[in-house]
């Protein structure tokens, strides 16, 4: 589904955004009709309250949208999402401007994303009405960051059985047939014979063949290497997880889904730069052929890997391509990963944990996710900590014991297959675990607009350097 913005008419009604501490003031400037059915409705202006203004012969004439206080805005987000959900079917327009720490991008994306749902195996609506798109935003740009991110939510929530490793190759080579990017694809034991032992070793004992899917767009301006964590489903392998465990594990591609989405917007918007998107999909199952614990593994960067726990995966699928990224030492190499508990744990389930070992990034990076309204926190590559994976007996570990910090043990381990590259990982949930506004239960993208909004700052920070 594409939620896009509604065609200006003259027909559309007029929302009035009215704060909180304003409302009393706003009231008594508007018509006695007005003023006096929103107090006898209780309309305060609190966050996210909805009043439909109803004419003489009882249909709309328009609505009132309380946007709360500030304490109230920071605490929320996407209060024209909230608004949408309550609003009856019909097209609308911003009768004034949002409150001066909100910004209108945004609150639009947040509104086009009221009208996400999944409904591919049962009905499910989203939000009915629709919003002209306010004066002096850029619709287009706000539809294309909008449409990765419902590719990354229907990726997500799609599950295994209809989204295993061939099926996110064809959502790869559906997105390439979009835009006129290029796909080609390693499957089985041609993994083997071109040295990806990690992806293949993972993948291998499910009758779903792993595979390595390369896109590749643009011909002009900087390279960007996007690697996402394709684990269509986990069962934690012989290191087998609990039932409750295992439940949302058709998530496990999250970071697949979301740098799919993140590719979405920047050939929809034709950001000037070159791209590439790796991402190993691999089922890590159960069968006579799984890998072991105490199993010595070799990658590809010619690393040997101690496997300490099967269900510790994703960190080696990532191996293999995060190698290959770094074989063409791209400008900007990323990862993204449904890696962690421990990164839940750190920072919980909202917040998107990232690493870098450049201040630059991270600031330009906190900066713009303010901007996205797409909250992240930086976490670090602990040097001290590089001794934990490594177990003596292979070069690296890939379950230290202990159960300390695992997020950074986990990003440290993935650092040592980025080379020499300008590396920054990503160790996100991407799901909502309730409904929220803009954000239904289920999967979402974390992280991907604010390096939206962030690259082209960082990519010529990079040129500047140089």
């Amino acid at each position: 589904m594409q939620p896009n913005f509604a065609v200006p008419t003259e027909a559309s009604l007029p929302l009035h955004l009215v704060e909180e501490a304003e409302c009393l003031n706003w009231l008594d400037t508007q018509t006695p009709q007005i003023a006096s059915w929103a107090r006898a409705m209780g309309f305060t202006g609190s966050w996210g309250q909805v009043l439909v203004l109803p004419g003489p012969d009882g249909t709309p004439t328009g609505a009132l949208i309380g946007t709360g206080t500030a304490k109230s805005r920071a605490r929320n987000r996407f209060v024209l999402a909230a608004a949408a959900a309550k609003l009856p079917e019909g097209t609308y327009s911003l009768a004034n401007s949002l409150p001066a720490d909100l910004s209108a991008e945004v609150e639009c994306f947040g509104w086009l994303m009221a009208h996400y749902a999944f409904d591919r195996y049962a009905p499910s609506k989203g939000a009915k009405a629709r919003l002209v798109a306010p004066e002096g935003v850029d619709a287009k740009r706000i539809e294309g960051i909008a449409a990765g991110e419902c590719l990354t939510r229907t990726l997500i929530n799609t599950p295994a059985e209809d989204m295993g490793p061939a099926e996110l190759q064809t959502a790869v080579e559906a997105l390439a047939i979009e835009h006129g990017a290029s796909v080609s694809t390693l499957t089985g034991d041609d993994l083997l014979t071109q040295n990806f032992p990690l992806i293949h070793t993972v993948g291998r004992a499910s009758d779903r063949a792993p595979r390595l899917i390369d896109l590749r767009w643009g011909t002009e301006g900087p390279t960007l290497t996007l690697v996402g964590k394709g684990v269509c489903f986990d069962t934690g392998g012989l290191n087998l997880k609990p039932g409750a465990s295992m439940g949302l594990m058709k998530k496990d591609m999250g970071g697949a889904a979301n740098v799919l989405g993140l590719a979405h917007m920047i050939m929809a918007t034709g950001l000037p730069l070159r791209l590439r998107v790796l991402i190993p999909a691999v089922e890590n199952a159960v069968s006579g052929p799984a890998f072991r614990p105490g199993d010595i593994l070799s990658s590809r960067k010619g690393l040997t890997v101690e496997i300490n726990n099967t269900d510790a995966e994703g960190r080696l699928v990532l191996a293999d391509a995060l190698a290959l990224a770094a074989e063409e030492s791209p400008d900007l190499l990323i990862s993204m990963a449904t890696l962690t508990g421990a990164a839940r744990v750190a920072v919980g389930a909202d917040l998107a944990p990232f690493f870098t070992d450049r201040d630059r990034d991270a600031s330009a990076l906190a900066s713009a996710a303010v901007a996205a309204g797409d909250p992240v926190w930086r976490l670090p590559f602990h040097e001290s900590y590089e001794a934990m994976i490594e177990p003596g007996i292979a070069d690296l570990d890939n379950a230290p014991s202990g159960g300390f910090a695992g997020a950074i043990t986990a990003a440290l381990f993935l650092r040592r297959f980025a080379g020499d590259a300008r590396y920054m990982h990503f160790d996100i949930f991407s799901w909502s675990q309730t409904n929220q506004p803009a954000r239904p239960k289920g999967g979402i993208g974390q992280g991907i607009r604010a390096l939206f909004e962030a690259l082209p700052q960082m990519l010529a920070d990079h040129r500047d350097s140089k």
